[in-house]
């Protein structure tokens, strides 16, 4: 099977992330909190480490979220009807998401510490 142009590859990708805006309350409610970063990252005036460290967290949770998404979708295929097996892994998939917002939290306290107070 021969792979597609690049384009094709990237357009597959960014209607993968559309998807996930549509369909995910999760992913949404996480763009959110991205746009809510943008917004305080130039309203403080954060340098540019600081910027680095929240955009780096802020998009890790939401690609975390993206694979949790898939896996659980996969889940969904392989296995339809309930299975103790599937609830372990979709359940494993959603504490990564978890863990990296925990981190992002204790990311953004550390960074808005110094510009808030």
């Amino acid at each position: 099977m021969r792979k597609p142009p690049f384009y094709k590859s990237f357009l597959n990708s960014i209607s993968g992330v559309f998807w996930m805006l549509k369909s995910e309350r999760n992913f949404q409610l996480e763009i959110l909190g991205l746009i809510l970063n943008l917004f305080l990252i130039v309203f403080l005036k954060l340098n540019a480490t600081d910027t680095a460290l929240i955009l780096i967290v802020s998009f890790a949770v939401l690609s975390l979220e993206i694979l949790n998404t898939a896996a659980e979708k996969i889940c969904d295929v392989v296995q339809p009807e309930f299975d103790e097996r599937i609830k372990i892994i979709k359940d494993i998939s959603a504490g990564a998401v978890v863990l990296m917002s925990f981190a992002a939290i204790c990311t953004g306290i550390l960074v808005y510490w110094k510009y808030i107070f």
